[in-house]
């Protein structure tokens, strides 16, 4: 079973192994980055089901004031960090989850932030709100 989930994990091709990085940067591009970009359309899907169920809305927001509406969320709302990061842990290995448990504090910090400029990248750079319109069709 952890074979096939290392195969499901994309290349990202701009990502360089070196033997300077630390434990939690090695870990965060030969594990994290990997897991979050084959888990991006969930993730986006993920958060705007969030943003129904919480009766939040960025409906009125320019792309200007969806950075800091973002940003708020994963501030406060520990449910929405702890949702979004199980979709990337429950893509580890046995192994990866056993590093993972012993830095977990650092890793977890550094999964948010990947995971919020994912979304930002997506609703700010994509085309504001409408895009989410695109998540229910696909």
């Amino acid at each position: 079973m952890s074979d096939l989930k290392i195969q499901l994990r994309p290349e990202i091709p701009g990502i360089e192994l070196t033997l300077n990085f630390s434990e939690e940067e090695r870990f965060q591009n030969e594990v994290l980055r990997p897991i979050i970009k084959l888990q991006n359309d969930l993730i986006l899907s993920c958060f705007v089901h969030y943003l129904q169920q919480t009766k939040g809305s960025m409906e009125s927001l320019n792309p200007v004031q969806i950075d800091p509406y973002i940003t708020n969320l994963f501030k406060t709302s520990t449910r929405l960090k702890t949702e979004l990061r199980g979709l990337i842990i429950g893509l580890f290995t046995l192994e990866e989850y056993h590093k993972y448990i012993e830095i977990s504090s650092q890793l977890n910090r550094r999964m948010n932030n990947m995971i919020q400029q994912r979304i930002l990248s997506f609703f700010v750079r994509q085309g504001g709100i409408e895009s989410k319109d695109r998540l229910r069709s696909e």
